[in-house]
């Protein structure tokens, strides 16, 4: 995955989270204000069982994403195949 693509996947991680609500993905909704919209960093970090700071790095576009932490992360999001398809780490194919 290029620096661009990894940017790329970043803006698309970050457009996604907040268009998704804590009660979409089965988390309580808090009474607390949220400052951005839809979940947070760390709600998509915890639901995928990776670190925060792991999950922010990959928005930053500053890593490369492994295809088992995609797959949690795509099930987090709820992103289906052609919108996990552009992410898929670069590789061999599986047949």
């Amino acid at each position: 995955m290029t620096r661009s693509a990894a940017i790329e996947l970043g803006q698309f991680l970050k457009t996604r989270r907040a268009e998704l609500t804590p009660r979409t993905v089965g988390l309580p909704d808090s009474a607390a204000h949220r400052r951005v919209p839809g979940l947070r960093r760390e709600e998509v970090a915890m639901l995928a069982a990776i670190s925060t700071d792991y999950y922010t790095r990959l928005e930053q576009g500053r890593m490369q994403v492994s295809e088992p932490v995609l797959s949690a992360i795509a099930r987090v999001l709820r992103l289906n195949e052609d919108q996990r398809a552009p992410a898929r780490p670069a590789g061999p194919r599986r047949p």
